[in-house]
């Protein structure tokens, strides 16, 4: 079902994909990059809540710096990765886009990588088994959303 979820945002923006083929290409890198960091976040906050050191009183601290560190991994990507897009594809506004679209997908695993295993521990769902799957569908949808999108706006 999740799959099918990244397949449907993919599929809006068939038109984009068929102009500029270069996308199709880069769209992996964006998702598994925020699947990555999600996965990683969400390890540290199911830890933290086996632990007992994630609490209803410093939740809002530790995900605001959880939030921080995402962004600036974002930043340190999407440089990184805009620079090889760029001399990789000869063009400068994908290498910005993909970018723009990696902070904005890093940004979002970290907040997800959060959020996700704190809401089903609130529920009494293990965040151990199921935070994995909810996460990575957030990311992969959120980096195709984020990078279609923004190449949508700008290539197009």
């Amino acid at each position: 079902m999740t799959a099918i979820l990244a397949s449907v945002a993919i599929g809006l923006f068939s038109a984009t994909l068929e102009k500029v083929i270069a996308l199709a290409i880069l769209m992996p890198i964006v998702a598994s990059m925020g699947g990555n960091a999600g996965t990683q976040t969400l390890t540290v906050a199911v830890r933290a809540l086996a632990t007992k050191e994630l609490t209803a009183s410093n939740m809002y601290r530790i995900m605001w710096k959880e939030t921080i560190v995402a962004f600036l991994n974002g930043c340190a990507f999407a440089v990184l990765i805009g620079i090889v897009t760029w001399i990789w594809f000869s063009d400068s506004t994908i290498g910005w886009v993909i970018g723009v679209a990696m902070i904005v997908n890093m940004l979002i695993a970290g907040i997800a990588g959060m959020a996700v295993p704190i809401t089903l521990e609130h529920y009494k769902i293990d965040p151990a088994v199921a935070s994995s799957v909810f996460v990575t569908t957030i990311t992969d949808i959120i980096g195709f959303v984020a990078f279609l999108g923004i190449a949508s706006l700008v290539l197009l």
